[in-house]
């Protein structure tokens, strides 16, 4: 027993094969080259993209720098200035309203230890009854 794993086609079969693989054969091949002709361009476009951001964020970097470095030297400048700028606060200034001020307060507790003086004086003394008294106060003879 044999068995034929050929399969026998008809001339008409085989030209037609052939024709369909010598025309599919082409249009594969165009649209591979067409594929990797588009994959070329994008990325060919996204390396130009990254570039172009990279140059942005490098001009971005070097303005912060720029405006961090007259920062700095603003605070320097500040910073240059600032002993001159306590060595003024600290001055002492002859302040003529202080010493009256002192002399005011210290005669407004003075008549305020007066007059608490006064009340405590008055609350420890008994004051007179308005009635007669009870016993004769005359002396006996």
């Amino acid at each position: 027993m044999s068995s034929k794993t050929d399969v026998l086609l008809t001339p008409g079969q085989r030209l037609r094969r052939g024709l369909k693989y010598t025309a599919v054969g082409p249009v594969d091949v165009t649209r591979g080259a067409v594929g990797l002709t588009v994959h070329g361009a994008q990325s060919a476009a996204d390396r130009i993209r990254h570039a172009i951001d990279n140059s942005r964020l490098a001009t971005e970097i070097g303005e912060a720098q720029n405006t961090i470095a007259q920062e700095l030297a603003a605070a320097q400048g500040v910073l240059a200035n600032l002993p001159s700028i306590i060595a003024d606060v600290r001055k002492p200034k002859r302040n003529r309203r202080r010493p009256l001020l002192l002399a005011a307060v210290g005669v407004v507790t003075l008549a305020g230890g007066a007059v608490a003086f006064s009340i405590v004086r008055r609350s420890t003394q008994p004051e007179p009854s308005p009635l007669p008294p009870s016993v004769e106060v005359a002396p006996r003879p």
